[in-house]
């Protein structure tokens, strides 16, 4: 990428958007049926007004440099608290986790600004401010488009499994 990119961490007037990349994101990968976006675009805006006044989200924005307050794509963190488990390094080692951990989600690039490495710089920047902050451990669900550009980032996968209430 040529650095003709900005970041900066999205505030509350910027939820909207963010929902919209949310909802764009599923139905994009095939898991949100058309009839189902506009009910799910609504939820993750209500959920994120929320979570953003608790101060259990953080995101942040990309625009182009010429063009500040157009938005082009977006990721963020949702923070949570984690008892101590182990956890497996790219080095095969195992380390013992516990503390603050940050789910990363709503990593979004709008289709004609795709390919030009504005996934893997939020996912940088989100990678520095969680060492900043002294986030304990780092997570996400890749979808399989995005699984090569977190596993060129260090993230490794897992075995995790998901049953619905």
């Amino acid at each position: 990428m040529d650095g003709s990119f900005q970041i900066r961490l999205a505030t509350n007037s910027d939820v909207e958007v963010i929902s919209w990349h949310r909802a764009r994101m599923f139905s994009d990968m095939g898991e949100l049926p058309t009839e189902l976006f506009d009910s799910f675009r609504a939820q993750s805006l209500e959920t994120l007004k929320r979570i953003f006044e608790e101060g259990t989200y953080v995101g942040w924005l990309a625009s182009p440099n010429n063009e500040p307050g157009k938005i082009v794509a977006g990721a963020g963190v949702q923070l949570r608290e984690v008892s101590p488990h182990p956890q497996p390094k790219a080095n095969r080692k195992v380390d013992i986790v516990s503390g603050r951990q940050a789910i990363i989600q709503n990593v979004y690039t709008e289709p004609e600004w795709r390919r030009r490495g504005l996934a893997a710089l939020l996912i940088k920047t989100i990678i520095d401010w969680t060492h900043e902050t002294r986030i304990e451990s780092v997570v996400l669900h890749a979808s399989d488009e995005g699984r090569a550009v977190y596993e060129r980032l260090g993230f490794i996968a897992t075995t995790e499994m998901r049953l619905s209430c």
